[in-house]
């Protein structure tokens, strides 16, 4: 995979850009199952769903839900937004796991927790265009990606239209975009399918943690 490390700041800990983070394998193995069994129970609660274009209504490629005080949702004639509740079940979000937090208490350099974890599921056919994140009020949190099951491959870019770098993300690697590189355009090109099995079956599972609202 090209344009992989540019500075290594310490063991583990992998610079790309200013503010972006790359720690490849920071979850182990027994890590990553009981994130994985904690995951499943918060899917228990508030199942997967279909997020849609706003205007068009296309489905987006993967199917998703949250957890937190807020969820990320997206649709026609709402477009792209934060709400309390699940769209379908009307219910409250359940809340972030512990050993989610853990990593972000551990990585985010931010004094305050998230208030959303995304948990996005891609199939083998799933894919997620170049954008940004920018529906939260306050920039200066960082936005925390953690991955579990099969690998990806990940582009990144400062601005949509520059020639984009990418990176194999694989289970239990953690990504932290903050500072200058808050704002990075992101996307997923390809899911590796059929090289983890933490999952039932192929695909990734992506967690997202968010601070929404300024503190």
């Amino acid at each position: 995979m090209e344009d992989l490390f540019e500075t290594v700041e310490a063991p583990g800990r992998i610079c790309l850009g200013s503010g972006l983070i790359y720690m490849p394998a920071y979850l182990d193995q027994a890590a990553q199952t009981a994130l994985a069994a904690d995951i499943a129970q918060v899917v228990a609660e508030a199942p997967w769903f279909q997020p849609r274009m706003p205007r068009n209504g296309h489905p987006l490629s993967v199917k998703m839900t949250n957890c937190g005080a807020l969820g990320w949702v997206s649709d026609r004639d709402g477009g792209y937004r934060y709400e309390a509740r699940h769209p379908a079940t009307g219910r409250p979000w359940p809340p972030i796991p512990t050993r989610v937090l853990d990593v972000w208490r551990a990585l985010a350099d931010y004094p305050h927790p998230p208030e959303a974890c995304l948990v996005n599921f891609y199939d083998c056919k799933a894919r997620m265009g170049l954008h940004q994140d920018r529906d939260e009020q306050d920039f200066s949190a960082p936005v925390m990606s953690i991955s579990l099951g099969d690998p990806c491959v990940f582009r990144y870019g400062a601005r949509r239209n520059d020639a984009s770098k990418r990176l194999e993300l694989r289970s239990g690697d953690v990504l932290v975009l903050g500072g200058a590189s808050r704002l990075f355009f992101h996307g997923v090109d390809k899911i590796l399918g059929d090289e983890s099995s933490l999952l039932s079956g192929d695909g990734r599972i992506n967690l997202t943690l968010r601070r929404v609202t300024r503190p």
